[in-house]
C-alpha cells in the first residue's frame, strides 16, 4: 500500500515516528521542529507543518543560529535521547545554521537541520538568494554545513528521502557519531508529490547501546589501577551522557580515587561528595590541579581532554604518569597514549568496580586525609569569594554567584558559555545534581545560554532554569526572549553588566594585548576605547523585548531580585552592574596555564614581557608517548 505525500509532509510524517530507547525508557526522537519561513520552506516544510500540527509540534524562532541552540539545549537535558528538528528558507536563513551546527557536532549533541535549497530541476536559475559557483553547478550555501555537520546529503528527488532519512536517524541516535546531521531540501523537491509506502511511516525505535568493555582492555585497566599510588579520575561530559553518576559515586566510594571534571563533566558528583575535588584545568580548583600534576595514573572518563583540561600539555607532571581512557569513542580513548577501553561509561564503570572489588582495592587512606584537607581549604577560598561584608555596595562578580548560590536547590538548573563567567563557576560553583551545571564549553559560543535555557525549559518544564549573561554575550543574541514571551516559557535570565569582554580583557592584557578594543567605552583622544562607559541600558532593552526585569543595583538588592525571579511563573530577568573585584572577594587565580601563543617580536614592554612569560611556561609542556 502506498499515500500520496509531498515530500514535506513525508518527512514530517516520518519523524513524527521516530523513537529511542534506552535501559527500557522509550521516548520520541523529534520532540517539535523550530523554523523561519521564507520562499524556500514556506510552501514546503512549512504547509507540511500545518497540515500535520497534531503530529509535530511547532515553535517560531526569531534567528537561525538561536534556534539549533534551543534544540541542542533540549536534547542535553534530554539525555542526548530526544532532539528537535529546525528549518529555514536558502540563503542566510541557511548559513546562519552553520555556527549553531559546529556547536551541536563538538559538543557531541544530536540536532537535525533541514535547510530549503535551490530548485533541484534548475528550472528557475539563479533563484533570489542563490550562491552561483561558475565550476560547480551543484553547490549551495548549504555545503556550507558539510564540515560542521555528521551527516550530510541533499534530497533531489523524491525516493531519495528513503535513504536519507533513515541515514540521518541512524547518526542522531549513536552515541559515538551523533552530532549535527543535515538534510538539505531543494524547495522544489519539498512540494513535490510521490506515492510513498507505508511502512516507511510505521513506528521505530532506535535503541541507543550500552557497549560493555574488552575482557582484556578491561583487565589491563585493572591492572593500571591496581599499581596505582596517586591515581586522578576525570569526569568529562560522557559521564553525563550516559546517566553514568551513580556508577561513578559507586566507584569512587569504593576505591577513593578522587575525582575532578571538566566544565562538561562538572556534577558527575555533588559538590559535597568526599571524592569530588572540583574543576580541573585551566579554570580548575587548586586542589584539582594540585592532584593532577602529581597524579601516577589519570583516568579520563567521556573526557576529549581539550587543551583547558590538559592545560596545553603542561598539567600532568609525575614522572611516570600514565592515562587510562574509558570513552564509547575510540578516537578519545585512545588519546595522550592512553590504555584504551572503549565502552558506554556506565558499563565501563560498573564492570571497573566490580573487577577491582574482587581484591578490594583502596588507595591508601594517607591519600584521601591528603585531597580532604586541600578540599576543605579549597571550599574556605569559595567562601571567601561569595562572602559580601557590605551588602549596601555593588557585588563582584563572584559576589553575584554567591547570592545564586544562596537561594538555588538540586531542581535549578544553570547555563553559561562564555565570558569570564565559565571560570568563575568551574572553580567556584557548587553543582548539587547530576544536571544542575549546564556549561557549553565545547564550543563557548557567545549567544548560546538564552535560546539554550528555552529548550532546557521545554525538556524540563517544572524547573527553574538560569541563563547566566554577561553584557557581552546578551548583545549576541537577545532575540529568542521574544520567544519565551510568546509561549510564555518562564526562563530566568541573570544580566551581568561588566562593560565590556571581561574575560578577553584579561587575556589581552596577559598576553600583551592591553585590553586593546575590549570595553565597551567611548573613544578617547588618544583613540582607545578608554573613555566612560557607553550609555546603553540593556534592562530597558530587555524589558522593550516584553521580558519582566528586576534591577538590582547592591547585593542586598541582588539577593531579593533573584529570589523573586526564582519564584515567578513567567519569563523574567535580573540585571546587575557588578564592580572590578578586588583580591579578597575576586574570582582566585587559574591554577594551570593555557596556550595563547604571544608575539614573538614587539617593541611594547607589555607584550615583551608577556613574551618572556609565555616561553618560561612552554618550556613545561610534554608530549606524552
Amino acid at each position: 500500500m502506498t499515500i500520496r505525500l509531498t515530500v514535506a509532509q513525508a518527512l514530517v510524517r516520518f519523524l513524527a515516528a521516530q523513537y529511542t530507547e534506552r535501559d527500557g525508557v522509550r521516548q520520541r526522537l523529534i520532540g517539535a521542529t523550530w523554523g523561519i519561513f521564507g520562499h524556500g520552506n514556506v510552501a514546503g516544510l512549512g504547509q507540511a507543518l500545518v497540515e500535520y500540527a497534531d503530529e509535530m509540534p511547532y515553535h517560531q524562532g526569531r534567528n537561525e543560529q538561536s534556534m539549533v541552540h534551543a534544540a541542542v539545549g533540549y536534547a542535553r537535558q534530554s539525555n542526548r535521547l530526544s532532539t528537535h528538528a529546525v528549518t529555514t528558507s536558502i540563503g542566510p536563513g541557511a548559513t546562519n545554521l552553520v555556527t549553531g551546527a559546529a556547536l551541536a557536532t563538538v559538543n557531541h549533541l544530536p540536532v537535525l537541520l533541514l535547510p530549503g535549497d535551490t530548485f533541484a530541476t534548475r528550472v528557475a536559475d539563479p533563484v533570489l538568494q542563490q550562491l552561483e559557483v561558475p565550476y560547480a553547478g551543484d553547490v549551495s550555501v548549504n555545503d556550507a554545513l558539510r564540515p560542521v555537520s555528521r551527516y550530510f546529503d541533499r534530497v533531489t528527488r523524491p525516493e531519495a528521502l528513503i535513504p536519507a532519512a533513515l541515514q540521518a536517524m541512524r547518526v542522531l541516535t549513536d552515541p559515538v557519531e551523533t552530532g549535527a546531521v543535515t538534510l538539505a531540501l531543494p524547495q522544489d523537491v519539498q512540494a513535490e508529490a510521490h506515492d510513498w509506502p507505508d511502512e516507511f511511516f510505521t513506528e521505530r525505535t532506535w535503541t541507543v547501546r550500552r557497549p560493555g568493555a574488552d575482557p582484556a582492555e578491561l583487565a589491563q585497566a585493572v591492572t593500571a589501577i591496581r599499581a596505582a599510588k596517586r591515581p586522578l579520575l576525570i569526569a568529562g561530559g560522557g559521564v553525563h551522557h550516559s546517566r553514568a553518576e551513580e556508577a561513578l559515586a559507586e566507584f569512587a566510594a569504593a576505591t577513593g580515587i578522587p575525582v575532578a571534571s571538566t566544565q562538561a563533566g562538572k556534577g558527575s558528583l555533588r559538590h559535597d561528595h568526599p571524592q569530588d575535588v572540583g574543576g580541573v584545568g585551566h579554570t580548575g580548583t587548586a586542589t584539582a590541579d594540585e592532584l593532577a600534576r602529581t597524579a601516577d595514573l589519570v583516568i579520563g572518563v567521556g573526557t576529549r581532554y581539550t587543551d583547558f583540561t590538559t592545560a596545553s600539555h603542561t598539567l600532568f607532571g609525575h614522572d611516570d604518569v600514565r592515562f587510562l581512557n574509558l570513552n564509547i569513542a575510540p578516537h578519545d580513548a585512545h588519546k595522550l597514549a592512553g590504555l584504551p577501553l572503549v565502552a558506554d561509561a556506565r558499563s565501563g564503570l560498573l564492570e571497573l568496580t566490580r573487577a577491582l572489588g574482587t581484591h578490594s582495592h583502596r588507595v591508601a587512606d594517607a591519600y584521601v586525609a591528603e585531597y580532604g584537607e586541600d578540599k576543605e581549604r579549597w571550599e574556605q577560598r569559595v567562601d571567601a569569594c561569595y562572602e559580601a561584608e557590605e551588602p549596601d555596595v555593588r557585588p563582584t562578580q563572584p559576589q553575584v554567584l554567591g547570592a545564586l548560590d544562596a537561594i538555588v536547590d538540586e531542581s535549578d538548573v544553570i547555563i553559561n558559555a562564555a565570558g569570564s563567567l565559565p571560570g568563575d563557576l568551574h572553580k567556584l560553583w557548587r553543582a548539587r545534581s547530576r544536571d544542575q551545571y549546564h556549561l557549553e564549553y565545547g564550543y563557548s559560543c557567545m549567544g548560546y545560554e538564552i535560546p539554550a535555557a528555552i529548550g532546557v525549559k521545554l525538556a524540563a518544564p517544572d524547573r527553574p532554569v538560569w541563563a547566566l549573561v554577561g553584557d557581552g554575550t546578551y548583545l549576541m543574541m537577545p532575540t529568542e526572549i521574544v520567544t519565551a514571551v510568546q509561549e510564555g516559557i518562564a526562563i530566568k535570565i541573570l544580566l551581568v553588566q561588566n562593560h565590556g569582554y571581561a574575560s578577553i580583557g584579561g587575556l589581552s592584557e596577559e598576553t600583551g594585548g592591553e585590553r586593546y578594543g575590549t570595553a565597551y567605552r567611548y573613544r578617547a583622544d588618544d583613540g582607545t576605547f578608554t573613555g566612560a562607559p557607553l550609555p546603553v541600558d540593556l534592562a530597558a532593552n530587555v524589558a522593550s523585548l516584553g521580558m519582566r526585569v528586576l534591577r538590582a543595583k547592591t547585593v542586598h538588592d541582588l539577593r531579593g531580585a533573584l529570589a523573586e525571579a526564582r519564584a515567578a511563573d513567567t519569563p523574567t530577568c535580573v540585571y546587575v552592574e557588578t564592580q572590578t573585584a578586588d583580591t579578597v572577594s575576586g574570582p582566585p587565580p587559574a591554577q594551570a596555564w593555557w596556550d595563547v601563543p604571544v608575539a614573538e617580536t614587539a617593541t611594547r614592554a607589555s607584550a615583551v614581557k608577556a613574551r618572556e612569560l609565555y616561553e618560561r611556561h612552554v618550556s613545561t609542556r610534554r608530549r606524552h608517548l
